[in-house]
C-alpha cells in the first residue's frame, strides 16, 4: 500500500506519537524544516516547504510525520519516507529539534516508521543516508539493524531489508 492513505496514519507507542503535520505545527518546526536539503529560514518558507511535502504525499511519493513526546505533548522532530517507493523501497529520514537530541526519542519514532513501512506499505528495503560525522545517527541506524552498504567521502548509506 502506498500513500496517500484514506486516513493519514497516526502511530504511537508508550513514549512517542507520530502524526500528520498541521498548519499550526509549522511554527515549532522552522529550524528543522528542509526540502531538497535546503533549510527554511522563516515561518513562511517552512509553510511553503510543508506544502510541497504535502503535495509529494498526495502524489504517492512520500509520507512525513511530526514526532510528539507523549510525556510533554510537545513536537520534538519529524521523520518519514522521502524518496519514493519504486521497486518496494523507500528512503527514511529524520531530524530532531536541538533541545531534544540525546534523550532517546528518535529510536521509538523510527521504530514506528520502520514497522509501518515494512508491514503496511510492504517495503522490501529501507534506505537511510547520514553524514559520516553524525555519530549519533550512525549508532541509531545500527541499533535499528541497518547495515552499512556504501561509503562516500562525506556520507554513509545504510540499508534495512
Amino acid at each position: 500500500m502506498r500513500p496517500p492513505f484514506k486516513i493519514f496514519p497516526s502511530l504511537s507507542n508508550e513514549k512517542i506519537t507520530i502524526r500528520e503535520i498541521g498548519s499550526d505545527d509549522i511554527q515549532h518546526l522552522i529550524e528543522i524544516s528542509y526540502y531538497d536539503a535546503i533549510q527554511a529560514t522563516s515561518a513562511s518558507e517552512a509553510a511553503e516547504m510543508q506544502d510541497r511535502i504535502d503535495r509529494d504525499y498526495l502524489e504517492g511519493n512520500s509520507i512525513h510525520w511530526c514526532i510528539i513526546d507523549n510525556l510533554t505533548s510537545k513536537i520534538v522532530g519529524t521523520c518519514g519516507y522521502y524518496r519514493g517507493f519504486e521497486s518496494g523501497s523507500g528512503e527514511l529520514g529524520c531530524v530532531l529539534l536541538a533541545e531534544y537530541r540525546g534523550k532517546g526519542l528518535m529510536f521509538p519514532a523510527l521504530k514506528l516508521a520502520i514497522d509501518f513501512g515494512l508491514n503496511k506499505m510492504k517495503l522490501k528495503r529501507i534506505k537511510a543516508i547520514t553524514n559520516k560525522k553524525n555519530i549519533k545517527a550512525i549508532k541509531l541506524l545500527e541499533k535499528l539493524n541497518f547495515k552499512n552498504t556504501t561509503d562516500s567521502e562525506d556520507e554513509i548509506e545504510y540499508l534495512l531489508s
